[in-house]
């Protein structure tokens, strides 16, 4: 059975806390292929990062997940902070460090992405090729998404950024500026609040009840976050730079996160895809943690990297 233990790496300015997830009969006199695992928005490693990673010990891989910087265990200010460009650049410390592992070959590291960390970890390993193959679970790109999360006007990304400006304005005259959430934090808030959409009820479940729920995902993001996260394409470039082996996996259940179109885009641009696999009816958020589904996923990428991190 693979074991857990934890970690800390520096990205040059503070601490950031990892879970390394090692093989059944790990030897640190033995060198082991390695995937980094980039998570969803508002995640912690314990949860979806942790359920991807003793997979793929189990088969046979080093895993590495990791808070974001501003996030869970890791060190920076200010909290609740989800900046793409430092989550992207997060992945690449997290690559420095499996680099200086000497139980790890430097010429074997993947990365896995999750959601919105999958998006992160396309922007990551168009510009790090140390990564020597992609795999990707219901990837999301969180700009696209967040630009398209009003469909009630279509200047209503503007608008979005506009109120940043004048928050950032009241915050530094000093006033306190609430952290906007993630999702409701309990059922009964969502049904207050309207909600009815399957996917976001999921989400909901899965982060905020004892399904799926860690004491270190706030479910909150600061204020600033939305404007960066406005202007940010996670695909932007795929075409030229992403020149790695790519492995999309998405749920066959269609719904509001559009992780499925989002997958397929990212597999047309993409000059090196090699498979994209559908798992029939799991939805997004099943791919988190249902096992049926999950090992699936997880069987597919250990056959994907297998293939490409052979060295």
């Amino acid at each position: 059975m693979s074991t857990t233990h934890d970690t800390t790496f520096s990205n040059d300015t503070f601490d950031l806390a990892g879970q390394l997830h090692l093989p059944d009969g790990f030897s640190e006199d033995r060198t082991y292929p390695a995937v980094v695992i980039s998570t969803p928005g508002s995640s912690v490693k314990e949860q979806i990062g942790a359920n991807y990673g003793r997979r793929l010990a189990d088969r046979g891989y080093v895993a590495l997940a990791f808070d974001p910087g501003f996030q869970g265990q890791s060190g920076g200010q200010p909290r609740d902070l989800e900046n793409p460009a430092a989550r992207v650049d997060d992945i690449r410390f997290a690559v420095d460090h499996l680099t200086t592992l000497p139980y790890v070959d430097n010429s074997r590291i993947g990365a896995l992405g999750i959601c919105a960390g999958g998006g992160y970890a396309v922007s990551a390993t168009m510009t790090d090729h140390r990564i020597k193959a992609l795999g990707t679970v219901v990837p999301v790109n969180i700009g696209r998404a967040f630009r398209q999360a009003d469909t009630s006007s279509k200047d209503s990304a503007i608008a979005m950024i506009d109120a940043v400006g004048v928050k950032r304005t009241a915050a530094a005259a000093g006033e306190d500026i609430d952290r906007n959430i993630w999702i409701p934090d309990t059922e009964e808030q969502a049904a207050a609040f309207g909600i009815t959409d399957v996917d976001t009820l999921e989400a909901v479940r899965f982060y905020r009840t004892p399904r799926g729920y860690n004491e270190h995902s706030t479910n909150r993001r600061y204020f600033t976050s939305d404007a960066m996260i406005l202007g940010y394409d996670a695909f932007n470039l795929v075409e030229e730079l992403l020149t790695q082996p790519l492995q999309v996996i998405v749920g066959g259940r269609l719904g509001t996160t559009f992780s499925y179109s989002d997958g397929l885009t990212l597999w047309e641009k993409a000059p090196n895809a090699v498979a994209f696999h559908v798992i029939d009816g799991a939805g997004h958020y099943e791919l988190y943690d249902d096992p049926t589904y999950v090992d699936e996923a997880a069987d597919t990428l250990d056959d994907f990297f297998r293939e490409h991190l052979a060295g």
